[in-house]
This record gives structure tokens, C-alpha cells and sequence, in this order.
């Protein structure tokens, strides 16, 4: 049997021990077997072929890793739930002031009081969320 035939099982163990594990590495491995059973079809030199092999790999690693690790380290920029309504704009439809009021807050009515007991909105006016306590918006 022809050597870039066992550099394409290896990488097709490497891939399986990919998705069994989870290590991102066992990938780049991969990607250098298939780069040997490559150079296998371009040159019979064995030693080539494992010099192709540790080179593709090694490179992969120290290329692809600090990368990986540096987007696992910084959070994404997308906020979900009420993490994500506060800063927005709303539409005031009752009057708002320090305990009692409503909304319109990404389409739906929310029941909202001011942040300040003395400030009041009238309705029509634009307010600012400024945190979300329970199921009413504290607005600005």
C-alpha cells in the first residue's frame, strides 16, 4: 500500500480524535498528514514526507493557537436578554414618573418608572433605559 494512503488514514484518525476530544491541535495534525500524503504523490522520499508533516503541523499550531485563545479570552460584543435592552431608546405611553408608567421599549409595552422620584414623561416623549429591575424598565 502507498504511503499517502496511510498519511490520509492518519489524518482521518487525528480528524475523529478531533471531534471525540475537542482539542483544536489533533486538527492541525490533520492538516499535516494531508499535506504529507500530498507531497507523497509529488516525491517518494519518506523522510520528506514526515519533515512535511512535523513542519505543516507545528506551524499550524503556533499559528493557530495564540489566535484561538486570544478570541476565547475577549467576550463578544452581542448582548442577549434584558442585558440587551438597557442603553436603548423607548417611547413613553403613559406617563412615567417615579413609581408608575409605560413604554414602548423593541416593540413591546413594558411597565417603566423614572429613575429620579422627581422626573416625570409625558407621553410621546423619548426616554433612555437605563436598567432593567424585574419586569420594568428604569428609564431617563
Amino acid at each position: 500500500m502507498d504511503f499517502w494512503v496511510w498519511w490520509l488514514i492518519a489524518a482521518g484518525g487525528f480528524a475523529i480524535a478531533l471531534v471525540m476530544t475537542t482539542m483544536p491541535e489533533l486538527g492541525m495534525l490533520s492538516a499535516g498528514a494531508v499535506a504529507a500524503a500530498i507531497t507523497d504523490g509529488i516525491t517518494d522520499n519518506a523522510v520528506l514526507q514526515v519533515v512535511v508533516f512535523a513542519v505543516v503541523s507545528t506551524a499550524l499550531i503556533l499559528v493557530v493557537r495564540p489566535i484561538a485563545r486570544r478570541s476565547r479570552a475577549e467576550h463578544p460584543g452581542v448582548s442577549t436578554g434584558v442585558q440587551a435592552l438597557t442603553g436603548r431608546s423607548a417611547v413613553v405611553l403613559e406617563r412615567v414618573d417615579g413609581t408608575t408608567g409605560q413604554i414602548k421599549l423593541a416593540g413591546e409595552v413594558w411597565s417603566a418608572r423614572a429613575l429620579d422620584a422627581d422626573d416625570s414623561f409625558e407621553p410621546g416623549s423619548q426616554v433612555s433605559v437605563v436598567e432593567i429591575d424585574g419586569a420594568t424598565a428604569v428609564v431617563m
